[in-house]
């Protein structure tokens, strides 16, 4: 049997009938719209890795960097016998910076991502790297509730991890509601480790989501090759391209699939109608202060204890606990 076999799995998959629905609602609206979670099947996720690692793509390697520089600081503020629940854990590489330093002092790790293979295959890499740890993966949508393992009793304390750059993927009000989640999730005593990209010059951020190599850009029309594998849909992947724009007022990067054509395309039973150059708005990415992510964070019911940044600020690493409940 492979690891992959023997892990226990807790799973809530999302069922077909939810994508489908959240779809037709999206392309049904005025601003067309689908949410970013759907852009992680299976072959979303392996894209995404890629992603991580071009040379324009700067979050990850510098969040990295400051968890090899920190390592000491973070783990300090994770503390003994907690167990560690990573919302999105996709291919886990950056919690093994965590779990080298931790992974003899945690009562668990619960990887919790939407992409059942892709969770499952990164979960028993970890199991086989830290045979001391208690691997227990969740496959869900981490922006719904879910259950944990038992192993939640038996810790001090349970802390959220949350890299990447994932939480300016929600609009302010979601992002204060999703933050809440977590506070309930780390429950009295719990803390929260998160990465929170900051404000910085917008070329930086167009090269980012604009890579040379087009990577990006495959992610964001995989949701296309997506809908009609799953939703009986008949996107032309070669009428649309993908676009990514910065918008200052609102301090983000919006990701869209632009329509090059007039055209109807069908999904399942519907037909939806796309004029030349509209577009489906597929992600946020917002970019904060440290004095506007404190301030979200509180009215989430966290209070943040350190702040970890780069030598550039371009991103930061925070630690909160939870002060209200």
């Amino acid at each position: 049997m492979s690891s992959t076999d023997t892990l226990p799995l807790i799973d809530c998959h999302p069922s077909t009938g939810s994508f489908r629905d959240d779809v037709v609602a999206g392309l049904s609206r005025e601003r067309k719209q689908i949410p970013s979670k759907y852009l992680y099947d299976a072959r979303g996720s392996k894209l995404f890795d890629q992603i991580t690692g071009l040379e324009e793509y700067y979050p990850t390697r510098t969040e990295a960097s400051i968890m090899h520089a920190e390592i000491d600081a973070i783990a300090s503020a994770v503390g003994d016998d907690a167990l560690m629940v990573e919302y999105g854990s996709g291919s886990s590489d950056k919690t093994t910076i965590l779990l080298d330093r931790l992974a003899d002092d945690l009562v668990g790790y619960v990887p919790v991502d939407i992409s059942r293979d892709h969770l499952m295959e990164a979960a028993a890499g970890i199991d086989a790297a830290y045979p001391s740890l208690e691997v227990r993966p969740v496959c869900a949508d981490y922006t719904s509730s879910f259950p944990l393992p038992d192993l939640v009793e038996e810790a001090m304390r349970t802390v959220v991890y949350f890299p990447g750059s994932t939480i300016g993927n929600f609009e302010q009000d979601d992002a204060v509601a999703f933050l809440r989640r977590m506070a309930r999730t780390a429950g009295p005593g719990g803390g929260l480790l998160i990465g929170v990209d900051l404000r910085k010059d917008p070329s930086i951020l167009h090269a980012a989501y604009n890579d040379r190599e087009g990577v990006t850009a495959e992610f964001n029309l995989n949701l296309l090759r997506r809908m009609n594998r799953e939703l009986d849909a008949d996107f032309v992947l070669d009428a649309f391209r993908h676009e990514a724009v910065w918008q200052p007022d609102a301090g983000c990067i919006e990701m869209h699939l632009v329509s090059q054509e007039p055209q109807d395309v069908v999904v399942g039973d519907q037909t939806f109608s796309f004029e030349e150059g509209e577009s489906i708005h597929t992600e946020y990415s917002f970019k904060f202060t440290p004095e506007q992510f404190a301030n979200m964070a509180a009215e989430a019911g966290f209070r943040i204890e350190d702040v970890w940044t780069d030598e550039q600020d371009l991103f930061s690493i925070q630690y909160a606990t939870v002060a209200a409940w």
